[in-house]
């Protein structure tokens, strides 16, 4: 019997992270050329890292940078947009989470590919909005 080396060029890409947040590329979210503006975009990451974030902090959080986001490609219409969460760093009382978008097309039956990615930085915050620790899950 003879074991075939998977090479990484084989796979198929897939996104990393939990899914955090789907939702429908719709008309007016649409700049003059018909691409979904990429503030939307950035709006539904932000939301997919603040969901993330609720798990770690059961309280509020709020963003308090945005890094690295980066545009791969186009948005169109109708896409289903999947915005994939993954929490890479937890200190004190800020997190950092990568976010990627992946999108897909029901009509066009289009796979899914990535089409955004970036990181953002949360901090957890108390009832007055003051930044607190996170505690942590013995």
């Amino acid at each position: 019997m003879s074991l075939k080396k998977v090479d990484d060029a084989d796979l198929d890409p897939v996104p990393v992270g939990e899914l955090a947040l789907q939702t429908l590329a719709m008309p007016k979210d649409t700049n003059a050329n018909g691409d979904i503006f990429g503030g939307w975009l950035v709006s539904q990451m932000d939301l997919a890292a603040g969901i993330a974030t609720k798990q770690v902090t059961r309280g509020r959080s709020a963003t308090v940078a945005i890094k690295n986001v980066a545009f791969l490609a186009p948005v169109s219409v109708g896409s289903i947009v999947s915005c994939y969460a993954e929490i890479v760093e937890i200190g004190r009382s800020s997190m950092h989470i990568n976010i990627e978008v992946w999108i897909s097309n029901s009509l066009t039956h289009t796979g899914q590919r990535k089409v955004a990615e970036g990181l953002f930085v949360f901090v957890a915050i108390d009832a007055n909005g003051r930044t607190r620790r996170i505690e942590l899950p013995a």
